[in-house]
């Protein structure tokens, strides 16, 4: 859940430790009425009223809280211990969420987990991000200074546990493609956050979905939860406008849809 450039500076400040940051993160992804609006009219054109939803590295849970405004059943994973019971405590007694302390990845298991305590919203099993952030402007300040084990499932196993989701949104900072190689049948639509720091993380990402099935593509930038293009691209031209992206666009989200759904929709 990579924040914009300007937030991401912000919170390079010493703080007093996780719980702080945890309060940060609920100031940022529950207080802001306009971002809740826009997130709520986007996610309401892939998750329908009675569907499901999985929300794989839901954080603090915003867009859980989401999916359940829309009248979606919600499965949200969350590896992070101390950020799992925050969002047990918001979202916990809800009938209609699963709560999963668990990691999704290419196969079931344990994976590490390289906690950022001062800004869990970038903690990430991936040391590729590490390693790409630690000379990137916007990322300075940044220390992964715990490094975890924790439980790892797959898409495909949540599917089989749960049912097919209308959707499934992927923000796990880095570790993106590890968690859609888990996935090996063509779900309806789904979104997972890219950073200019990784286009190739990205890109790859588009070339397992589109060998899945015939998806189209469209992104959303920072926290805009709006859709750039006014018309949905091919893999190819997305992946066009990735290598394009100035750095200063930091993160987004792309979103991929069945082109079948789409036909039978309209």
């Amino acid at each position: 859940m990579a924040p914009e450039l300007q937030d991401r500076t912000r919170r390079t400040r010493p703080r007093s430790g996780t719980a702080a940051a945890i309060g940060r993160s609920l100031d940022i992804y529950y207080r802001d009425a306009a971002r809740t609006e826009r997130m709520d009219r986007l996610n309401a054109a892939f998750v329908p009223k009675g569907g499901l939803a999985f929300d794989i590295g839901a954080h603090v849970g915003d867009r859980t809280a989401s999916f359940r405004r829309l009248g979606a059943r919600v499965v949200a994973l969350e590896p992070q211990p101390r950020i799992f019971r925050a969002l047990r405590l918001i979202h916990g007694k809800a009938p209609d969420v699963m709560l999963c302390p668990e990691a999704a990845g290419a196969q079931p298991g344990e994976i590490d987990m390289h906690v950022n305590a001062q800004n869990p919203t970038v903690s990430t099993a991936s040391p590729e991000l590490i390693a790409a952030a630690q000379s990137a402007p916007g990322w300075e300040g940044q220390v992964w200074d715990t490094t975890i084990r924790v439980p790892a499932t797959t898409l495909d196993h949540l599917i089989a546990q749960h049912g097919t989701p209308d959707f499934i949104k992927i923000d796990v900072e880095g570790h993106e493609l590890e968690v859609l190689k888990g996935l090996t049948i063509p779900v309806a639509a789904l979104s997972f956050e890219f950073t200019t720091i990784q286009r190739d993380i990205a890109q790859a990402c588009i070339d397992h979905l589109s060998a899945l099935g015939p998806y189209e593509f469209n992104l959303s930038l920072g926290e805009d939860h709006t859709l750039r293009t006014q018309d949905w691209t091919t893999a190819a031209q997305l992946k066009a406008i990735l290598t394009n992206l100035p750095h200063a666009a930091n993160s987004g989200d792309i979103y991929a849809r069945l082109l079948w759904r789409v036909s039978v929709l309209t």
